[in-house]
């Protein structure tokens, strides 16, 4: 039931099909970009493949079925718009537990047992990362708007 939740989010955030020569990810569709997905056909992209994408190689990865609501949201919508490696790595540090790149069960332990300012501190890492990118001139105002977003949305239980 959360992931469907939060594939509503992502997907408002996402929105459909771009092709802005500016991005390094290239073609985009649903928020699945051509340089993550080389195999896919972005322009034909479906909502409902866009689904199992998520699903499969993000949520399930991030272990969103096993974070608190507000954990999962935040790092699913890292995980998509940062990467993987990015979010989880941003959790373990934002948690103080150690950086190993494994959501294994001391990470979701420490997230259940969070505060507000564990989670304050993932954004900050997120906000910072984007801070440093060569698009963050280009993008950087939209990356930060959703951020608030998914912190807004991270906190309606």
């Amino acid at each position: 039931m959360n992931f469907d939740r939060a594939f509503k989010i992502i997907i408002g955030e996402e929105g459909g099909y771009v092709d802005d020569r500016r991005d390094p990810g290239g073609r985009t569709k649903y928020g699945i970009s051509q340089r993550a997905y080389p195999n896919e056909d972005i322009a034909a992209m479906t909502l409902d493949r866009a689904r199992f994408l998520y699903k499969r190689d993000y949520w399930d990865v991030m272990k969103g079925d096993q974070l608190p609501w507000h954990w999962a949201i935040a790092t699913f919508d890292c995980a998509v718009n940062q990467g993987v490696s990015v979010s989880t790595k941003f959790l373990q540090d934002a948690l103080g537990v150690m950086v190993d790149g494994n959501i294994g069960p001391r990470t979701i332990k420490a997230a259940h047992e969070a505060d507000d300012r564990k989670l304050g501190r993932f954004f900050a890492l997120r906000a910072l990362r984007y801070s440093t990118l060569s698009t963050f001139n280009i993008y950087g105002y939209g990356w930060i708007t959703r951020l608030f977003a998914v912190a807004i949305n991270s906190q309606e239980d």
